[in-house]
């Protein structure tokens, strides 16, 4: 991948009092998401699964399939694209920018986009498919990546990670941090976010089923509305300088509501700004 050297690596900023939060948007396509599909397609390779020309196919909400058709234009594979049609027409089009051809589904149905992901690629021995929906590198990716750099990044600034709170599209984030906190800061709390409407507009969180998050070994859930996800990243579009999606937008508020609740300064409560927030602007 030509711009591996910059995927990964990014800011730890400080929001407000003892919350920080990694700046996903310096990925070369805005969000974390190019940390899975760089590390998943290159291990793969390696393995010798992902072979060269291969059609790369993939279920998501949007992200995932902008890494992942910028990964094929730059590695010459072609893409496809499987996704519920009410997903934002910025992240749409950032996908077809790349050349990817996308395939469309109804609203909210990721069952049926994983379904024909999967015929796809059970139909044609030239496809593959990163699976990020189950596939355990997505969590080693961010053990091994996002959970360590936060580490170092704490540890640079003389602070104490107190807990991790996020919400969960894959749940590859979540429970990749957690397997580091729970094997190098015990004492650190994972916390899960989740909509509180059945029907919402949080893109890229709630995608549906738990996929790869284990409860078992959340401290807790915290609800978030879609109105005040919103708000919240247009106030941190504001604050920042920085356009954010919605989905930063939750992350940031449910760890206001969790530092309501420690209300310890010396402890640092950690979250994602997912993505930038232009993928988002016809749904905003």
């Amino acid at each position: 991948m030509r711009h591996k050297n910059i995927v990964g690596n990014t800011p730890l900023i400080n929001i407000t009092k003892n919350i920080y939060a990694k700046l996903e948007t310096y990925n070369p396509t805005g969000s974390i998401k190019d940390r899975i599909i760089h590390y998943i397609c290159e291990e793969e390779k390696r393995n010798g699964l992902l072979r060269p020309s291969m059609t790369l196919v993939e279920a998501t909400s949007g992200n995932t399939g902008i890494a992942l058709a910028a990964y094929g234009a730059a590695n010459n594979h072609p893409v496809k694209i499987i996704m519920p049609q009410n997903m934002s027409e910025g992240r749409k089009k950032m996908i077809a920018l790349f050349g990817a051809e996308i395939i469309q589904v109804g609203d909210y149905d990721f069952e049926k986009a994983i379904e024909i992901r999967d015929e796809l690629v059970e139909n044609n021995k030239d496809y593959w498919s990163p699976n990020q929906f189950e596939n355990q590198l997505n969590i080693e990716c961010h053990y091994n990546t996002t959970a360590h750099e936060i580490s170092e990044q704490l540890e640079s600034m003389g602070l104490k990670w107190g807990s991790f709170v996020s919400g969960a599209g894959t749940g590859g984030t979540i429970m990749g941090v957690n397997k580091f906190l729970q094997k190098f800061k015990p004492d650190a709390k994972t916390y899960l976010i989740l909509p509180k409407e059945e029907q919402h507009d949080i893109q890229g969180i709630g995608d549906g089923d738990d996929f790869l998050v284990n409860k078992d070994l959340i401290e807790d859930v915290i609800t978030v509305s879609t109105s005040d996800a919103k708000d919240e990243a247009r106030k941190l579009t504001i604050d920042l300088g920085v356009p954010v999606g919605t989905s930063s937008g939750a992350n940031i508020f449910a760890a206001k509501l969790l530092a309501e609740k420690i209300d310890n300064p010396n402890l640092a409560i950690v979250t994602v700004l997912c993505d930038r927030g232009e993928r988002y602007l016809s749904s905003s």
